[in-house]
């Protein structure tokens, strides 16, 4: 055994000397031959500023291509970049995939948590977000819906790459931490990017932010030169009220038996990312839907507080929209796997449905603002 390992030494041995030998003439063959091509990696000094890039074109899935899942598809034309479209930012629930309980299980492997681990994965979800880039002939909004715990992980991937910068405004659908515990991390923007940003909020989900963000309600209590985002809150009521010249109209719905949570139409897009229930009131407001996204936990059953699988199609086929995403999926839900599923509706029932993902941008058509919807009270900062 002794004799084997000193082999073993003497060749690992003979081997590195081997190559260092070649790395050493291959250098001294560079620095002899002609210095016109500087080596790799070497640093080149300049005497003009290099012109810094355009930021990348936003991705884009037309609706009609959704079931299809590779992204050469994907129309990146300037023309039909820069017309209204809604961003996610996040697909998941509130823990996001992958778990970390999956990745340290020794005794199983989650399939769905193994592939959200690799680069580029659609099972890799944060908290379920959109932004609404809202496109007019005068201006460009950046509405936000939600800024959960993960907010700033999916703002640091997909703002540079859609080039977004401000925030105008955040509405928000309920006081869960996967709906609000981001609000800290809007620092960044109203300390280096804007001086302020609206939020929107019901009254019963403002009372939670005085408990648990008080020092975002009353800044009073923030020693001087502590940095804390600045926000100005607007409590909104459940109809319809404008956010720089878009109309929006809150989607009530339930999360849980007892727990109100809004959704929100903007155009003809209906955006319902968490509930249990939708009261009857509120499909009326879905009439004539485009674009339904669809809050769908799990491939089974539904939970006391989210829609599953079967109870969303339920859904889907009695709100009757042109189209359907569902967001807010956990880790039994495999992408490829639950879309091929659902592909196979289109083709008996004519249903167009698929899962969405983060970082999906798909392009809108909002309907024209209205002056008259304005429901909401601003509060004043509290000094």
């Amino acid at each position: 055994m002794a004799g084997a390992a000193a082999g073993v030494s003497i060749s690992i041995s003979i081997s590195i000397s081997t190559a260092a030998r070649s790395l050493l003439r291959r250098r001294r063959s560079y620095t002899s031959a002609s210095t016109s091509r500087p080596p790799p990696f070497a640093f080149r000094s300049r005497s003009i500023t290099p012109t810094p890039r355009p930021p990348p074109l936003p991705l884009q899935v037309p609706l009609s291509s959704l079931h299809s899942d590779t992204e050469s598809q994907a129309s990146v034309s300037k023309g039909q970049s820069e017309g209204s479209q809604i961003i996610f930012l996040g697909t998941g629930t509130s823990e996001g995939i992958p778990r970390v309980s999956c990745l340290t299980n020794p005794s199983k492997t989650c399939p769905v948590c193994s592939k959200a681990t690799q680069p580029g994965n659609k099972n890799r979800r944060r908290n379920t977000s959109i932004l609404i880039r809202h496109v007019t002939a005068s201006a460009t909004s950046n509405i936000l819906v939600d800024a959960g715990k993960f907010f700033y992980h999916s703002a640091l991937q997909w703002f540079p790459i859609y080039g977004l910068r401000r925030l105008d405004a955040v509405l928000i659908t309920h006081s869960h931490a996967d709906a609000i515990g981001g609000l800290d991390d809007l620092r960044d923007w109203t300390n280096n990017v804007q001086p302020h940003i609206p939020i929107y909020v019901a009254q019963r989900d403002f009372e939670v932010m005085q408990k648990t963000h008080y020092y975002l309600v009353d800044t009073s209590v923030v020693l001087p030169g502590a940095a804390v985002s600045e926000l100005q809150f607007n409590i909104i009521k459940e109809e319809p009220f404008t956010v720089h010249n878009l109309k929006v109209t809150p989607l009530p719905v339930w999360h849980g038996p007892g727990y109100r949570s809004l959704g929100f139409r903007f155009g003809d897009v209906c955006y319902i990312s968490d509930a249990s229930e939708i009261p009857e009131e509120t499909y009326e407001l879905m009439y004539n839907c485009d674009l339904l996204v669809l809050d769908a936990l799990r491939p089974d059953r539904s939970s006391t507080t989210h829609f599953g699988l079967p109870k969303a199609l339920v859904e889907v086929r009695k709100i009757k929209p042109k189209r359907t995403l569902f967001t807010g999926m956990m880790h039994l839900m495999d992408h490829d796997k639950i879309n091929e599923d659902l592909l196979k509706l289109k083709e008996t029932e004519g249903l167009d449905i698929q899962l969405s993902y983060d970082g999906l941008c798909v392009p809108t058509s909002p309907d024209p603002p209205s002056s008259q919807f304005s429901s909401f009270e601003k509060l004043q900062l509290i000094t």
